[in-house]
């Protein structure tokens, strides 16, 4: 009889963790030393975001992400809070956006200009009040552009419309404690909380009712932490009664026993998680710790798999995760961190050992792309959808990034940009038009026309004038598909080429 060791299988047991050459690194960042339990950094496919030390106020650096090397201290920051910046966070669907909570009672956006900064930043997009104490958690709704939550010392949650610079919905009674962290699900329609109270809670927030609630959720009195999974589940960290880190996997329906409960160690830090729906892979990093785990989440028992821990020397002050479509796919690279240390942040690449060169399709399915599925206007009215997928097959290249603009009176004003009907996408638009531009109102006021937000006119002898902007806006189209199609041409005869074939 013969015995064999089953070793489960998984194409992430061999992931491992390695940071970048110093030259890669960020390096003479004054790392802010406020208490507050965030992770400081915030980073997409273009910039790096570090909140840093900063006198008579708040600030926060904005950095290109080819900007390596040691940072003078005189670089521009964004800088208009006039207390410490506690959360900071790009938003999903516009990386040159991102927001800010502080100190000082206020959320703030910023627009932040396509090459970075060239002076310092003071002037904000638009200041969202509407806290009474230190707003301390920002989180962009995951598919409805313009939606943004904030949560304060005030044990307030507020949702707030950025596109009018209004508050959609003011959660109040909720949450009877301190907020710890505050998680959107997979299309935004529900959010979890972890409290001070030690409960975590699911929320509704259009009808602003409570789903569920898991009281002492974890025993102990640390700062614990809640996030949503793709699937619907809810997974945290927090201590036991004796102080030992845990983590746990909850099943919303019945919250009464965990799926999973997990014990770490006895070290202090919270622990913050980062997870990846792609590929159901969270990271647990504690802060102060020196190392970052991460587990596998299954469908079958124990549902929490242990993989590997990345260990380093120092320890960390915060951390920031790139986006999906900000990876390497070419170099089989399934997640980047990058971890504050006290004076510099130092990217830290997992990747999956692979020895073929081709695109590897079991390690990039599908992921959530940077345009959104619903505007904030469709949201507030009941409906849902889930993210807008992209393929991670050809090199992604970005689209041309939109200025946030803000309407008092106007719902979402800043609709989606429209297509001329005879361009093409060829990797890079050949003509780009702004939404100013691509609207009967935009047209008309180049043409001198009277216009007006509740609809347009124009005098009779103005009509001549019209009829030429119409004439050379056709005349235009038939030239960008000209152009598409002698693209395509040259594309294919330099295929030819290549191969040997003309």
């Amino acid at each position: 009889m013969s015995f064999r060791k089953v070793v489960r299988q998984s194409k992430f047991r061999h992931v491992f963790g390695q940071p970048v050459k110093n030259d890669q690194c960020y390096e003479d960042i004054r790392v802010s030393r406020v208490t507050w339990d965030s992770t400081f950094c915030a980073v997409n496919p273009k910039f790096l975001a570090v909140i840093v030390e900063a006198s008579g106020g708040g600030a926060f650096l904005v950095l290109p992400l080819s900007k390596t090397g040691r940072i003078d201290k005189a670089y521009p920051t964004v800088c208009g809070h006039t207390g410490p910046v506690l959360d900071i966070d790009w938003c999903p669907h516009n990386d040159e956006v991102i927001a800010s909570g502080s100190e000082d009672c206020t959320v703030m956006v910023w627009q932040i200009p396509e090459n970075g900064l060239t002076s310092p930043l003071t002037e904000p997009v638009v200041v969202l009040e509407g806290h009474t104490k230190r707003v301390g958690i920002i989180a962009w709704h995951p598919t409805a552009r313009n939606v943004l939550l904030s949560a304060g010392c005030d044990n307030v949650v507020l949702i707030w419309n950025v596109g009018t610079a209004e508050e959609l919905y003011r959660l109040d009674s909720l949450h009877p404690d301190l907020i710890y962290n505050v998680s959107w699900n997979h299309n935004g329609s529900l959010f979890c909380s972890a409290c001070k109270d030690k409960s975590v809670r699911i929320i509704d927030p259009r009808r602003g009712t409570l789903v569920a609630e898991r009281e002492k959720a974890h025993e102990g009195a640390r700062p614990m932490r809640a996030i949503f999974l793709a699937d619907g589940k809810v997974f945290t960290t927090g201590f036991s009664r004796m102080s030992e880190r845990q983590l746990a996997l909850w099943d919303p329906e019945n919250l009464e026993e965990p799926m999973a409960l997990q014990e770490l160690d006895s070290s202090n830090g919270a622990l913050l998680p980062f997870y990846d729906p792609d590929t159901s892979v969270v990271y647990v990093c504690g802060k102060g710790d020196s190392s970052i785990r991460y587990f596998e989440i299954t469908e079958e028992p124990p549902y929490i798999h242990f993989l590997n821990t990345f260990t380093s020397k120092e320890p960390q002050r915060g951390m920031g995760s790139m986006p999906k479509r900000g990876l390497e796919v070419s170099k089989c690279e399934i997640a980047r961190f990058y971890k504050l240390h006290e004076r510099k942040c130092e990217p830290i690449v997992m990747t999956v050992p692979r020895k073929s060169d081709l695109f590897q399709d079991d390690l990039y399915p599908d992921t959530a792309g940077p345009e959104a599925a619903l505007e904030a206007e469709e949201w507030v009215s009941g409906r849902d959808a889930d993210p807008i997928l992209i393929s991670l097959r050809e090199a992604y290249v970005p689209s041309k990034q939109r200025d946030l603009k803000i309407s008092r009176r106007n719902v979402l004003s800043d609709s989606r940009p429209a297509m001329a009907p005879g361009s093409s996408h060829l990797g890079a638009p050949a003509s780009t038009t702004t939404a100013a531009d691509a609207t009967p109102s935009g047209s008309l006021a180049r043409a001198g026309v009277c216009t007006r937000r509740q609809g347009w006119c124009w005098e009779p002898q103005e009509a001549g004038k019209l009829e030429e902007v119409m004439q050379e806006l056709r005349a235009l189209r038939a030239l960008v598909k000209e152009q598409g199609d002698r693209i395509c041409r040259l594309e294919e005869q330099l295929g030819r080429m290549e191969n040997g074939d003309a």
